[in-house]
């Protein structure tokens, strides 16, 4: 879920205020990218939600499964503002970031949607969460030793250096090698607050691209039916990660 909230709004290019957050990662085009292997999963389970709450636009709810996907797995609370518009436009393809490029591949893709140096360091930690599989990225394995927890051992783990089992990408592996990276790194590592904080404004700011909250009169509507399906969201994503950690603990036991 967090994958796909990424993979939505990480399209947009603040020069042409093209793609970002707006739902059409839904579009058969635009799922089927490369970059978006088995992201098709996460769209049908959505799909259950936006059928008891069909007034929430694919583009808040996507968002929204992303905010609630870090919250029940230990991470900050997310300040979530509703009222995305739906598009069925895609961009082309090659606009999010590619795992086997490194600094300068991270920096030409975050400050193509406006991002920062400290954005791009704190959306990484985000790979506390989950599991890179071969037949969707060409990688295989978790990031850190509990993938279904939301804490900073992603940046533990990378000072650790290498650990067997656990993955470590070639962007991954960028966010040392580079100063003003590698201080964020460094901070992350030791003060869980400071990256609990900084992630959940770079959240905020990735799920924005591109977005102009509707006006007060407006926004009554539009909150209420997202307050409505919060609640439904929280319970698919609660379901995908207890199936997620079966299948995870069955995997860890055979080996």
């Amino acid at each position: 879920m967090l994958r796909l909230a990424w993979h939505d709004a990480g399209t947009y290019d603040v020069k042409t205020k093209t793609g970002g957050p707006d739902g059409s990662i839904r579009n058969e085009q635009e799922y089927t990218h490369s970059a978006n292997n088995g992201l098709k999963i996460a769209i049908d389970l959505c799909e259950t939600v936006k059928a008891k709450h069909p007034k929430i636009t694919y583009a808040d709810l996507y968002q929204l499964a992303g905010v609630v996907a870090v919250e029940v797995t230990g991470g900050p609370t997310i300040d979530f503002v509703p009222g995305r518009v739906d598009s069925y436009e895609s961009p082309e393809e090659g606009r999010l970031p590619d795992a086997n490029e490194g600094v300068s591949h991270l920096r030409d893709i975050f400050y193509r949607m406006g991002l920062s140096d400290k954005d791009i360091v704190a959306l990484s930690g985000g790979h506390t969460l989950g599991r890179a599989h071969r037949e969707r990225s060409g990688f295989e394995g978790p990031w850190t030793k509990d993938p279904l927890k939301f804490d900073n051992s992603y940046f533990v783990e990378l000072l650790n250096g290498e650990t067997e089992g656990l993955l470590k990408l070639p962007t991954d592996k960028a966010l040392l090698e580079d100063p003003e990276f590698r201080r964020y790194v460094d901070l992350y590592a030791k003060d869980e607050d400071a990256f609990f904080t900084d992630y959940a404004a770079s959240h905020k700011k990735l799920s924005e691209l591109g977005f102009s909250p509707p006006s007060c009169g407006s926004m009554i509507a539009v909150k209420n039916s997202a307050v409505l399906a919060q609640s439904a969201v929280g319970v698919v994503v609660a379901v995908a990660v207890v199936i997620f950690s079966y299948f995870y603990e069955v995997q860890r036991r055979t080996k």
